[in-house]
């Protein structure tokens, strides 16, 4: 894993998490994130996209992985990790939001499920960018406080 961080250029300072993107979010939550949730987050990225997408994204670094594991049975493995790059992972969550917005937005669920990246600035940023996302198109993201797809409080 690269361990580019997203800094500001003259500074080496952190870039303020406000002006993030969503890509860069998920790269900031993937940079912290342990290994088998690095890898659980590239495998729900990756499920929607095709051959050529993969291909054309970060020099076929994706394609290499859906192929190695198969595609109808897709793992990211722990060596498989050690090949993607921040920069590479900015350029999936770009391209992957362009094909399945709703994939990107689901990584919320993902987040807010996981013991270990609940509790990061930068997950908490990232979900609430997407719940924003989704509410700025009229959806909600299934599992999050205050949407339609919560189960009712219990009584």
């Amino acid at each position: 894993m690269d361990s580019q961080n997203l800094s500001g250029p003259s500074t080496g300072s952190r870039v303020d998490a406000t002006e993030l993107t969503v890509p860069e979010l998920v790269a900031e939550v993937y940079a912290s994130a342990p290994a088998d949730e690095r890898g659980q987050l590239l495998e729900q990225l990756l499920r929607p996209l095709g051959v050529l997408s993969l291909v054309a994204i970060a020099d076929g670094v994706f394609a290499k992985i859906r192929f190695r594991s198969g595609w109808q049975d897709l793992r990211v493995r722990p060596d498989d990790l050690r090949s993607v790059r921040t920069a590479d992972v900015i350029a999936l969550v770009d391209h992957a939001q362009q094909v399945s917005v709703e994939t990107v937005d689901s990584l919320a669920q993902m987040l807010v499920a996981s013991p270990t990246l609940s509790g990061t600035a930068a997950a908490a940023l990232l979900v609430a960018a997407l719940a924003q996302r989704a509410r700025r198109r009229g959806q909600a993201i299934p599992g999050l406080d205050g949407d339609a797809a919560s189960p009712p409080p219990t009584r």
